[in-house]
């Protein structure tokens, strides 16, 4: 699996390059600056961007607007983005198309490398690895919004641990649910949330996009 990697601080880099090499992926670039990670995106195409927010000549949020720039040239190209504190604008902006897979992970996660290299796979997968701060705080803004409010406490509960990517098996554990139980909730979420029918997958995105999008812009 190919992995182009952006972060500006030498040692985080390297470390990263490390962990993601150790665990079977192949970093086929690893770069500092905005303009560099917008060539290494758009020549190699690689499996998966794990990006940082903030790279130079900025310093402000380089990172995500180069990785939306090759998103519009390459779409639904994977991207991971790495942020030291929660920002709900970067989660909307990084949702706003609703291809490919996409991730929003903060710094601190990076040093659990299960974790990690957990969310980079999911990814490239073309799934959702949302960190669960961000999750929490954005929930927490559209607990009165409409059609969120129409959730009860266990289907936010299942739509949290949807939005972290994980599967009806991994939800039922978590929540002591059969797997069976787990797919009645995520029914009912997506009849709530009116959502038309489709593949379970797709309905899953949209799910989550749903309550994202809307606490972002809230």
């Amino acid at each position: 699996m190919r992995v182009v990697l952006a972060e500006d601080l030498y040692l985080l880099r390297d470390g990263l390059s490390r962990m993601l090499t150790a665990h079977g992926f192949d970093v086929v670039a690893a770069v500092e600056t905005g303009p560099e990670l917008l060539a290494a995106l758009l020549e190699l195409r690689p499996d998966v961007a794990v990006v940082d927010v903030r790279l130079p000549p900025t310093q402000t949020d380089e990172g995500l607007q180069v990785a939306l720039a090759a998103r519009r040239e390459v779409p639904g190209l994977p991207v991971l983005v790495l942020s030291q504190h929660v920002e709900q604008l970067y989660a909307r902006e990084l949702l706003a198309d609703g291809t490919g897979g996409v991730g929003y992970l903060l710094k601190d996660r990076v040093f659990n490398a299960e974790q990690f290299v957990d969310a980079v796979r999911r990814v490239a997968g073309g799934g959702m690895a949302m960190d669960p701060d961000v999750i929490a705080k954005l929930l927490a803004r559209s607990s009165r919004d409409a059609p969120m409010a129409r959730l009860t406490p266990r289907e936010r509960e299942v739509l949290e641990l949807m939005a972290e990517g994980r599967s009806n098996s991994a939800i039922g554990q978590r929540l002591f649910l059969s797997e069976s139980a787990v797919g009645k909730h995520t029914a009912s979420i997506f009849g709530k949330l009116d959502l038309a029918p489709s593949d379970d997958d797709n309905r899953r995105v949209l799910a989550v996009l749903a309550y994202l999008n809307g606490a972002a812009g809230g």
